[in-house]
């Protein structure tokens, strides 16, 4: 810019050349490895941390454009918080990207604010009045001459043409006129609009920007009448709606304009760019809010300097558009370096400064909240847990009520319920039928409702587990050999038990919770997770072996393949042992069976009627356990895929979040409907169609006393303990992994007030002869994760942002009603193939491993080192360490894995206590510092850390005290 320059070199005293400020900012960051640099220590005193935060800005940047003679500003450009272009062809807007700008430009717009006119809080309230403001103070400060006052103003109130709009034409009346000589005479034909005209008011960009927002406007342009550059930022006292200044209703805030001589567009047009750009900056956007003068605002484009990042002009392209990232370094902590507090420490941890990549990314310490502190009081865990949750109880009911909690229940309710009948079916079998499927059915709704509309986590999903089933099993045994009646001392086993679940609530005992880290957080996950995914794939298979596939069919030889009907050797039913050949037997005492024609009865009728299959086709049933397969793959690659739908172009965002949320039962629908056309005899859902106890000699009240001797009250203690830690274990660590904060919870946790709960319906189950209920892992993350929310309205090219969890009880008290009430629904449930359900399960299992690094560090192993991702844990520690790690890991699981395949899966909780003991031994091996990057320090071992710093910042600030001392006295000599 040549004649910026020039006028630069006329205007010494009041403004820096370019080189000036290469050395200006030169000499500001070779102080910065001892102290803040200039910038910064400036900014302290406008950033503070008690300040409200600043509104969103959304920045539109116009070029006047000159046709037929005539003037007028179109939009080139907008920001919100990535840049979009128009097009060449004018007729789209680009795809949002990163802002590439040179270096040269960012000093050019330096000078510009070094030497053009600053009006801070402005009383403006129309375009005209800002304008001539703007003139009056050029004028007087002697930066333009006051003779082309007009022409200048002519020029900034021209008509704005925004994407929206078509280009301007004149019409077959103007065609021909002479244009006026002085512009001001037609300055009131095309004046720009004073109000938003109906294209305004109708974008739907508006969606995109934040209630709050204001606008900035940059205007760049080039004329003929000017020899130097006309420069001016202006920011409004409050923002003003100017009409048709801006492409969207968005009140103004900011103006920054930018006239030069003709022949420099390219040069205007990246100064213009670069200032748009600053504009959207979380940082310089404070400043730009709540500068005091000039030298501020320069201030802040030396901060934004001091962080750019320049790429080298030859390793790049710069015609290529920089995607956006997936996720953007936090705006907070790029300002938090400036607030009082830290006065000292080195400019780096915004980015850009001396303070190293490990300082900025350093893991939080393992911290479980406040929830786990040791009270040191009876109950006094309990009473806070009340006190924090009880101020939600309501809200968490009104809040459910939103159509992303329709899906959830939906989903939810046909896991507990599938889970609820294999269970159910398993105890039976394992307890010859004092718990079956109906049982399980009603225990489910009972202790899952209570539990969901007064636990302390109301997320957490309550059901039965594996080592409960196996305790069951152990004994149901015991007491057929021993001659004890099983119901009664399973009666006392769980009051036993939940009086130690009492105890341990009232003595704190969940504090042992803390020294839970990622290590067994992640074992313990995972190990649940495989379970699913064994289990699903497992139910699959044994479909094939119900249903088997005939390799021996030949279809050259299906005139051999035929099933006939053999007549029972004696003809009167009375005689035969089947049973379906008993059922009403007075009804055939009188049939005459030699005149039935048994090549003509059906398969049920030969049956039933005593008759025999024989045949080589009799066993045969073509193509059900295809379709059961393509059933269980079919859903769950279908749900998968739509999950995933949320982030792909089609549609807009609106509807591909409704069908993300609604995935699992679009796809439960979509193949029970295949199956109903195919109209094949699959394997389908059955429930208990009457509330009945399964044993027809039991009732739904266990009496505690009359049938066992009565030690066996209190020898009941010893089994109770072992089952206390086995709850207490489930319950607690799936509570931990549900309160992670990367879930982002608000409404706090509740580990005293859960526990208590899960031992009071031990004690309502026991009495009622139900099965006894923990956190199911599993479900308990499915649902957290069908019950996430992300920000609506985001900026072009930004990611939805992350913002939490649905939080309230009334997704989980309705899933558990609809269970309880299943009973009446078994028509329509039995329409839903089991299939469908497997690979439900199989969804579940495969989604709870998303976010678990352990998982990710498996997959290490598979990838050659140039081809692994990014993980921040690798740029820290050696990958044969991390290797090692994730071996041990690896270790734990089979050895837990083995475990739950045996009898001694009833062991399996005081295995998770074997995790812990392991955790610990991992100081021995590992550093503290690798520790910190691959799972969680101890806290313990982070007491002790924050110990030793406190030590080393004390001894270096008596270091720095003594040498201030001894710089006096040699001063003072």
């Amino acid at each position: 810019m040549e004649d910026l320059h020039h006028h630069h070199l006329h205007q010494q005293q009041r403004s820096f050349s370019v080189q000036d400020s290469i050395q200006s900012l030169t000499s500001s960051l070779s102080t910065q490895s001892s102290t803040v640099s200039p910038a910064a220590e400036r900014l302290r005193h406008i950033l503070r941390e008690d300040d409200e935060p600043t509104p969103t800005l959304f920045t539109e940047m116009d070029t006047l454009q000159h046709e037929g003679g005539e003037m007028e500003w179109k939009e080139s450009a907008r920001w919100v918080k990535f840049e979009e272009k128009v097009e060449e062809g004018g007729e789209r807007w680009s795809k949002p990207h990163v802002s590439t700008l040179s270096l040269h430009s960012l000093f050019e717009l330096r000078t510009c604010l070094q030497t053009g006119c600053i009006l801070l809080d402005l009383d403006g309230y129309s375009l005209p009045q800002i304008v001539d403001d703007m003139i009056e103070k050029q004028v007087q400060e002697g930066l333009i001459a006051p003779e082309i006052r007009e022409k200048v103003s002519f020029v900034l109130l021209r008509k704005h043409r925004h994407q929206t709009k078509k280009p301007i034409h004149r019409s077959l009346a103007d065609i021909g006129k002479p244009s006026p000589s002085n512009p001001s005479q037609c300055r009131s034909m095309n004046d720009i609009s004073v109000t938003p005209s109906s294209d305004q008011l109708k974008n739907k960009f508006m969606k995109k920007i934040p209630r709050d927002a204001e606008a900035s406007n940059v205007l760049i342009g080039e004329v003929d009448f000017l020899d130097k550059p006309f420069v001016a930022f202006v920011r409004l006292a409050q923002a003003a709606t100017l009409g048709g200044l801006t492409e969207v209703p968005v009140p103004t805030r900011f103006l920054f304009v930018l006239l030069g001589p003709s022949g420099k567009t390219k040069s205007y047009n990246e100064i213009g760019r670069a200032m748009a750009t600053l504009m959207v900056d979380d940082l310089f956007s404070d400043v730009a809010y709540k500068a005091r003068d000039r030298e501020d605002l320069i201030a802040g484009i030396d901060e934004f300097l001091d962080e750019v990042i320049v790429l080298p002009p030859g390793e790049w392209d710069p015609k290529i558009r920089i995607e956006p990232p997936k996720k953007l370094p936090s705006a907070e902590m790029r300002k938090s370096v400036f607030s009082l507090n830290e006065l000292g420490q080195p400019n780096g941890n915004a980015g850009g400064g001396s303070a190293s990549a490990e300082d900025e990314e350093m893991p939080a310490p393992h911290e479980l909240g406040e929830e786990l502190k040791f009270t040191g009081r009876f109950c006094g865990g309990l009473w806070l847990d009340i006190k924090r949750k009880a101020p939600w109880f309501f809200s968490d009911f009104y809040e459910g009520f939103h159509i992303q909690s329709v899906s959830a229940v939906l989903f939810i309710y046909l896991g507990c319920i599938t889970n609820a009948i294999t269970f159910g079916g398993l105890l039976g079998d394992a307890t010859d039928n004092y718990q079956g499927v109906m049982e399980s059915f009603l225990g489910t709704a009972l202790a899952g409702a209570v539990f969901c509309m007064f636990g302390g986590q109301p997320l957490i999903i309550l059901s039965s587990t594996g080592p409960i089933l196996i305790f069951e099993k152990l004994l149901y045994e015991f007491s057929i050999n021993n001659n004890i009646d099983y119901m009664e001392i399973r009666l006392w086993i769980g009051l036993h038990s939940c009086l130690q679940c009492l105890i341990l609530v009232a003595t704190d005992a969940s504090y042992i919770i803390k020294y839970m880290t990622r290590f067994t957080e992640e074992g313990f996950s995972s190990l649940i997770s495989f379970i699913f995914i064994s289990d699903a794939l497992k139910k699959m298979m044994s479909t094939f072996s119900y249903y088997p596939i005939s390799p021996d069919f030949k279809p050259d030889l299906i005139i051999s393949y035929r099933c006939d009907c053999q007549l029972p050797d004696q003809v009167s039913p009375l005689n035969s042992t089947s049973p379906l050949a008993l059922e009403n037997m007075s009804d055939y005492s009188m049939f005459n069976f030699s005149a039935l024609d048994w090549t003509q009865i059906s398969k049920k009728e030969c049956l039933r009627l005593g008759g025999s299959l024989v045949g080589k086709s009799c066993k045969y049933v073509p193509d059900l356990a295809m379709l059961s397969f393509i059933l269980f793959f079919g859903t769950y690659s279908m749900t998968i895929s739509l999950k995933k739908f949320k982030s792909s172009r089609y549609f807009p965002t609106k509807c591909r979040a409704l069908i993300a949320d609604f995935a699992i039962i679009i796809s439960i629908l979509v193949f029970c409907a295949v199956d109903y056309g195919m109209a094949l005899d699959t394997p389908k859902l059955h429930v208990p169609t009457q509330i009945k106890p399964t044993r027809p000699d039991r009732g739904w009240i266990v009496m505690p006393m009359g049938r066992n001797p009565w030690w066996m009250c209190l020898a009941s203690f010893v089994p109770a303990l072992l089952v206390t830690i086995l709850i207490f274990m489930d319950q607690q660590i799936t509570a931990v992994i549900v309160n992670r904060k990367e879930n982002k919870l608000k409404k706090g946790c509740g580990y005293h007030l859960d526990l208590f709960w899960v031992g009071v319906l031990m004690a309502v189950c026991s009495f009622m002869g139900l099965p006894w209920y923990v956190a199911a892992t599993v479900i308990s993350i499915a649902h957290i994760d069908s019950l996430k929310m992300e920000s609506e309205s985001s900026a072009p090219g930004e990611q939805p942002q992350f913002l939490g969890v649905r939080e309230q009880r009334l997704t989980g008290t309705l899933v558990f009603v609809l269970t309880g009430v299943s009973v009446f629904m078994a028509p329509i449930l039995q329409f839903i193939p089991m299939p469908v359900l497997y690979g439900v399960f199989l969804y579940m299992g495969v989604a709870s491993l998303h976010g678990i690094q352990f998982w990710e560090r498996i997959k290490l192993y598979l990838m050659p080192a140039k081809h692994q991702p990014d993980f921040v844990f690798l740029r820290h520690v050696p990958l044969r360490r991390v290797h090692l790690f994730t071996l041990l890991q690896i270790t734990c699981l089979a050895v837990l894995w083995i475990l739950k395949s045996t009898v001694a899966a009833i062991v399996f909780p005081v295995m998770i206590l074997g995790l812990m003991v392991v955790r610990k031994a991992l100081d021995l091996i590992f550093s503290q510092h690798d520790l910190a990057w691959l799972d969680d320090i101890l806290p313990d071992k982070d007491k002790k850390k924050k110990e030793d710093e406190k030590k080393k910042k004390k001894s270096k600030t008596d270091e720095h005290n003594n040498s201030d001392e001894e710089s006096e006295q040699n001063t003072h000599k």
